[in-house]
């Protein structure tokens, strides 16, 4: 599938004409549709992402890189709480796996599956909450 492909599909899922996209954006009529080799040129690409709030990575290749949905903040808060969970189990007695204390290797790997869940729900929540701006397709 190629840009101009990617982009229609995407328009037909949110259920906006391609003529509303042209307009809004400043493009001729059927511009889009007259795009033979399906690429478009990088400031066209740029304004087309910005306004069904995609990448420009995911128009070209179909591939989102998702380390780049989260905001610096999201980082820090999910920094900060996983410190605190980690402050928590390992001044905690009595946490044990097989009747033997959590070792510090062990509490890692839970910190570390934690991490990787509360990402994917800050991006799962973005998509749902804001979805112009972080919904992918």
């Amino acid at each position: 599938m190629n840009s101009v492909e990617r982009v229609k599909e995407i328009c037909k899922n949110r259920k906006i004409p391609i003529s509303k996209l042209e307009k809004e954006l400043g493009f001729s009529n059927g511009y889009i549709s007259q795009l033979r080799k399906g690429v478009f040129p990088a400031d066209r690409l740029e304004k087309i992402s910005i306004f069904l709030g995609v990448t420009t990575t995911y128009l070209m290749t179909g591939e989102e890189n998702s380390e780049k949905s989260l905001t610096p903040k999201d980082e820090k808060d999910i920094e900060k709480i996983l410190e605190q969970t980690r402050e928590q189990l390992m001044n905690q007695e009595g946490l044990m796996f097989d009747g033997d204390p959590a070792s510090p290797e062990a509490i890692d790997s839970i910190l570390s599956a934690m991490q990787i869940g509360m990402e994917l729900a800050k991006k799962k929540n973005k998509e749902k909450y804001t979805p112009k701006k972080y919904k992918k397709d």
